[in-house]
C-alpha cells in the first residue's frame, strides 16, 4: 500500500500513549469470541516460511495452507499466475448480499522482509475469523478473501502502485461487486496499535466499527480521527461502489524494513481487532 496524503497528526503522543496494554479490554467488556492465541500462533507460522512474495514458493505454500483451513475453501485467479483464496460462512439470510472481510497474504519483494505486520497480522486475524464464526451466526453471508499480489513488482515506480499493485483485491472487487460491505484488515499486529479512520473508509461502516469497538472494550485501539488516503486493498472495492473500510495503523515504523519480524508485534493487538470484528459482523 501507498500512503498518499500524511498530513498533521497525533501520532508521536498516540504511540506513547497507545501501548500495547491499552488493547486490553475494559471491565464488563463482551469478549472472548476470538482466540487470539491461534491467530498468533499462525502468524508465527506465516513469518516462519520466510520472505512470502507474490508468485514464490512460500507464498503458494501459505496460499495452500490457506485453502485447506477455512470454511469453503478455494482460488480464484489472478493475472499473472497468482490467486487469491477465497472462503464462504453461509449466514442466516441466504439472500442476503454478502459482506466481504479481506487481508493481503503476499510480503514485499526485500530481502529478508518476513512482514510479520505486514500481511502476516491481517491474514492472521481473517483466518481466524473465518475458523471462528459458524453457519448463521450472522445474518449476510460472509466471504473471507485472501488477495495475492497487493504489493506491486520489484522496481514498479512507487507513483504507479495503484496501477501494478493490489492485483488481488482488484479481481475480488469485480467478484464481488454487489457485496453490501468490505473490511480489510492490514497492519493490525503493531504493538503500539492505534487505527484511525483511512480518509477515505466509508463513515457509516466506520460508525458501526467504532461502536463495535467500544461494545468490546476496545474503543482506544480505533481513535475518533481521521489519518491520511492509503492506497489499499479497499480502494477497488469503493472503486466498484461497495462501501467498504481499512483497518491499518500506518503510523508503524517498520513499513517495509527488516524490523518487520516478531519483535515488532502482540497478540494484544490481534484480539482486540479480532475482538471488535467480530461485534461488528453481528451488527450487519
Amino acid at each position: 500500500m501507498r500512503r498518499l496524503l500524511i498530513g498533521l497528526t497525533l501520532a508521536a503522543v498516540l504511540a506513547s500513549a497507545l501501548s500495547s496494554p491499552s488493547a486490553r479490554p475494559s471491565a464488563g467488556a463482551r469478549v472472548n469470541r476470538f482466540d487470539e492465541r491461534a491467530a498468533w500462533t499462525f502468524l508465527r507460522r506465516q513469518v516462519e516460511l520466510g520472505p512470502r512474495p507474490a508468485g514464490s514458493a512460500a507464498s503458494g505454500q501459505l496460499a495452500e495452507i490457506l485453502r485447506a483451513s477455512i470454511p469453503r475453501g478455494r482460488y480464484q485467479n489472478v493475472p499473472g499466475g497468482l490467486r487469491n483464496v477465497v472462503g464462504t460462512v453461509r449466514g442466516r439470510n441466504p439472500r442476503r448480499v454478502v459482506v466481504v472481510v479481506g487481508a493481503h497474504y503476499d510480503t514485499k519483494d526485500l530481502p529478508s522482509f518476513v512482514g510479520a505486520n505486514d500481511g502476516a497480522s491481517g491474514t492472521a486475524v481473517v483466518r481466524q475469523l473465518a475458523r471462528t464464526i459458524k453457519p448463521r451466526q450472522v445474518r449476510p453471508t460472509l466471504v473471507f478473501v485472501f488477495f495475492d499480489g497487493e504489493e506491486s513488482p520489484p522496481d514498479t515506480p512507487p507513483g504507479d502502485f495503484e496501477r501494478y499493485g493490489l492485483r488481488g483485491s482488484k479481481i475480488a472487487a469485480g467478484a464481488f461487486r454487489q457485496a453490501e460491505a468490505a473490511i480489510v484488515l492490514d497492519f493490525v499486529g503493531d504493538r503500539d496499535l492505534a487505527i484511525p479512520r483511512e480518509e477515505r473508509s466509508n463513515r457509516l461502516l466506520w460508525g458501526k466499527l467504532r461502536a463495535a469497538a467500544r461494545a468490546t472494550g476496545h474503543a482506544a485501539v480505533f481513535p475518533p480521527r481521521d489519518q491520511g488516503v492509503v492506497l489499499d486493498d479497499h480502494v477497488p472495492f469503493l472503486r466498484a461502489g461497495v462501501p467498504a473500510v481499512d483497518l491499518i495503523d500506518f503510523d508503524f515504523p517498520c513499513w517495509h524494513r527488516p524490523c518487520d519480524d516478531l519483535s515488532a508485534v502482540s497478540p494484544r493487538s490481534l484480539n482486540a481487532v479480532g475482538e471488535t470484528t467480530v461485534a461488528l459482523l453481528r451488527r450487519f
